[in-house]
């Protein structure tokens, strides 16, 4: 049983290293651009990205499992690219996660970045810097702190995910079975004995997680 924690601890570590990883690579330009634009449809945008937070996990893995489906346009772009399906596989675990843990990266970025000094956008205007270096060169390091509490907050998101996992990813040992269905399992199977010890994981990396983020955004 504890080669079932340390495959399915690896795993999860994995899920949630990639899913952030990618995250933190996508959201802060959707994020600078939901603090900055006045655009009609703006509004829209922003509660699609927040929309994970109060659609239950298993609507929006339904839909997730027939979009991958191998008859559907993102399961067979896919498997045209890959050869591989991308249901039921890590693969897809990363495409869901990236997809439901997306504000809880995006949301504190949004936030922070609209705290940002007009002076300084001015002054980078008046200096003739670019709007993409202007964002790489100034903004993101400026904003660093929101960065690392996004990035731990998307990272402990991502290893509590259940419903989506379960209707993305199934059950599979050593493919898809993360913690969270791990615990599920010995929790269906009455072992509560080595449940406690997979609770004990998701319990201790959710506080430090949490502790970690709002002593950043404390600081800042």
């Amino acid at each position: 049983m504890a080669e079932d924690v340390l495959t399915s601890l690896t795993l999860t570590a994995a899920l949630a290293a990639a899913t952030t990883v990618a995250l933190l690579i996508l959201a802060p330009p959707l994020a600078w651009w939901l603090a900055h634009t006045n655009r009609r449809g703006a509004s829209l945008v922003e509660a699609l990205v927040a929309l994970p937070l109060v659609l239950p996990p298993t609507v929006l893995g339904f839909y997730l499992l027939l979009a991958m489906a191998e008859d559907a346009w993102l399961g067979a772009s896919w498997r045209s690219l890959t050869g591989q399906p991308l249901a039921f596989t890590f693969s897809g675990l990363v495409l869901a996660s990236i997809i439901y843990s997306l504000p809880f990266v995006a949301q504190p970025l949004t936030a922070s970045f609209r705290n940002t000094p007009a002076e300084l956008l001015d002054a980078a205007s008046v200096m003739g810097v670019a709007p993409a270096a202007r964002f790489l060169r100034f903004m993101l390091p400026l904003h660093w702190r929101a960065l690392v509490a996004a990035g731990v907050l998307g990272f402990a998101h991502t290893v509590g995910e259940f419903g989506i996992v379960l209707m993305i990813g199934g059950n599979i040992p050593g493919e898809t079975r993360v913690l969270s269905i791990l615990l599920f399992d010995q929790v269906e199977s009455l072992d509560y004995a080595s449940a406690h010890l997979t609770a004990a994981i998701l319990l201790v990396v959710s506080l430090t997680a949490l502790t970690l983020t709002y002593g950043t955004l404390r600081r800042q």
